[in-house]
């Protein structure tokens, strides 16, 4: 942590031992790496680094810096990823439950012979083997979670949203119906995928709108769409999205706050900010 910082306090009252990270390292068996993507390699290199020996194991909660090479650990420490398959504040939420989200297990350096055992007592620790821990590779978990994000679950999902958010408005229906039909509903569809699949979803639904779900669904995510899946597939995999994302960063970010502020000040942002401020029971965590 950085001294003086608002975490830093917030840890040390509730009693927690708090140092620098390169302090922590030194004196750490097991170091975690839970930084944003860009920011690790610089860490490891400025303040992690200079530790490392065959006691140390060297964590990851994300296969990115591992995958594409901008970390590379001596051969002489264990390198191990245990990728919870939730955002930090909803894994803190079930596990504070007595649940736990689902984890994977990859294992990329085993020199001790003792890394599997290790990724796994971190694993049952955080929560995630109440639900249940698969083993995978650091290549698999980064691919496959990158192009879940672009293709699904943020990218292709929020585009979806506003394109029909759009055509509604566009054609002269109001926006507050606009934003609970394409938006506010969205949940409720997701909580059944969630709970027993499409068939489930289906099965929940009427049959009006399974009917329309069967033959309208292809007609609006058709061929051409899971042909632009598959370059999005191909970027990933051949380092070009890594490039272009560490270039951005190492640029200052223009692109990214300039899509981000455009994306913030879209019409169902702001219809939506105004029909949420009439449900407070949005707010509530039970």
């Amino acid at each position: 942590m950085k001294p003086g910082s608002k975490s830093w306090k917030k840890a040390e009252s509730d009693g927690l031992e708090v140092g620098t990270v390169s302090e922590v390292s030194e004196s750490s068996d097991l170091i975690m790496m839970l930084l944003p993507d860009t920011i690790q390699p610089q860490v490891y290199k400025e303040s992690i680094e200079k530790h490392m020996n065959e006691n140390k194991t060297l964590m990851f909660a994300h296969g990115f810096n591992i995958h594409y090479n901008t970390i590379k650990p001596p051969s002489n420490v264990d390198v191990v990823m245990v990728a919870p398959k939730a955002p930090g504040h909803r894994m803190r939420e079930v596990f504070t439950k007595g649940s736990g989200v689902p984890g994977l297990l990859a294992i990329h350096q085993n020199p001790s012979g003792n890394a599997i055992s290790t990724g796994l007592a971190y694993a049952k620790a955080v929560g995630c083997t109440r639900a249940g821990v698969l083993t995978t590779t650091f290549k698999e978990e980064t691919e496959t979670d990158l192009f879940g994000e672009q293709a699904v679950l943020c990218g292709g999902t929020a585009q979806l949203v506003k394109y029909a958010f759009e055509t509604l408005v566009e054609a002269g229906y109001q926006p507050e119906s606009a934003y609970f039909e394409c938006l506010h509903e969205l949940k409720l569809i997701v909580d059944l995928m969630y709970q027993g699949g499409l068939d489930y979803m289906r099965y929940s639904i009427s049959t009006t709108a399974e009917y329309g779900d069967l033959t309208r669904g292809p007609v609006i995510i058709d061929e051409s769409v899971k042909e632009n899946m598959q370059k999005v597939l191909q970027d990933i995999q051949d380092g070009s999205f890594a490039r272009e994302w560490i270039t951005e960063n190492d640029e200052g970010l223009h692109k990214f706050n300039e899509l981000r502020k455009e994306n913030s000040s879209h019409p169902i942002e702001v219809i939506g900010k105004e029909l949420r401020g009439m449900m407070p029971f949005l707010n509530d965590s039970e």
